[in-house]
């Protein structure tokens, strides 16, 4: 044994220790919060039945992608209400969800900042990448100190396990908008947060969309390891089918979450592909066709620079 040992088991726990001394009544706001927001999610697509509940989402899917995903969707839906297990479904689609919601809310905004600010990226890389590494299993404990058992702790361990790909792809496509078409921005009196909401964001979306697929993927990883903290849905159920070495429950709603991840990622995949066909193209991209054209661009160009640019705006 080494007769030199680092404290830090010891000044974890003391962290916590103050934390749920002294932020007990925040704690228990948050839980809270976070149970009614859960409870309505779940009374939603648990309150109705079955097949309504199908037949909203092949319509979303049919949106998101044409009619063979709508089909594929509501195929894979009757396969988990053929197994029995459309409750604990729904109950574990209603915590992915809001643990999505959630993640999405805090990551986006983390992002942007991190794109337009250096420190704060600096500072919050490092912390992403503690966040990915650290093994999910670590945040139920401190979640389970700070929330008691139950829907929030494994709320909350999502939370931190699946945000970091939204902050890191909503600032790497922040980052990629053609630097040109900001600058074009700044020269006509465009303000940051115009130029953020018209140019940056829009050209961004693509992969600021497919950092929300990677996080309700990961949401959804984490089901099983919320199931064992009392979240109950599918993860409770594969966490039955070990205690009793029930092979056919463990498989059945492993399925489950297959067909709901598959459902998901396909769902955002096209939400996705559909937000990225509407972004403004870039200035480059449009080039006259003809003799006319040309002229009638050149004629606009000279107005514009004749004009004050803080009275141009920014298209």
């Amino acid at each position: 044994m080494n007769d030199i040992r680092l404290p830090i088991g010891e000044i974890a726990e003391s962290v916590i220790d103050v934390l749920t001394e002294a932020l007990d009544g925040l704690f228990a706001v948050i839980r809270a919060v976070f149970a009614g927001l859960y409870d309505a999610v779940d009374l939603v697509l648990s309150g109705p039945p079955f097949w309504a509940v199908i037949v909203v989402i092949a319509a979303l899917a049919w949106f998101a992608s044409g009619w063979k995903l709508a089909l594929g969707a509501a195929v894979g839906l009757l396969a988990i209400v053929g197994v029995d297990q459309w409750v604990n479904a729904m109950d574990s689609l209603a915590l992915v969800l809001v643990s999505s919601l959630i993640a999405v809310a805090i990551s986006i905004p983390l992002g942007i900042l991190a794109a337009r600010n250096e420190l704060a990226s600096k500072v919050i890389r490092p912390v992403l990448d503690f966040m990915q590494t650290m093994p999910a299993f670590v945040y139920l404990i401190p979640a389970l100190i700070l929330f008691r058992v139950g829907v929030v702790p494994g709320i909350v361990a999502t939370i931190v396990f699946a945000m970091a790909p939204g902050v890191r792809l909503t600032e790497l496509g922040i980052r990629g908008v053609d630097r040109e078409v900001v600058e074009a921005g700044h020269a006509f009196g465009a303000s940051p947060w115009r130029i953020l909401r018209q140019i940056q964001l829009p050209l961004a979306m693509p992969s600021i969309m497919a950092g929300v697929n990677q996080v309700i993927m990961l949401s959804l990883s984490m089901v099983v390891i919320a199931g064992m903290v009392g979240a109950g849905g599918l993860g409770g159920a594969v966490v039955q089918s070990l205690t009793r070495i029930d092979v056919g429950l463990g498989f059945e709603a492993g399925l489950s979450v297959v067909i709901l991840a598959i459902i998901l990622d396909r769902i955002t995949g096209g939400l996705g592909g559909r937000l990225g066909t509407r972004t403004p193209k870039r200035p480059a991209e449009s080039q006259p066709t003809d003799a006319s054209e040309a002229t009638d661009a050149s004629d606009t160009e000279a107005e514009i620079r004749t004009a004050s640019p803080a009275r141009v705006p920014v298209a």
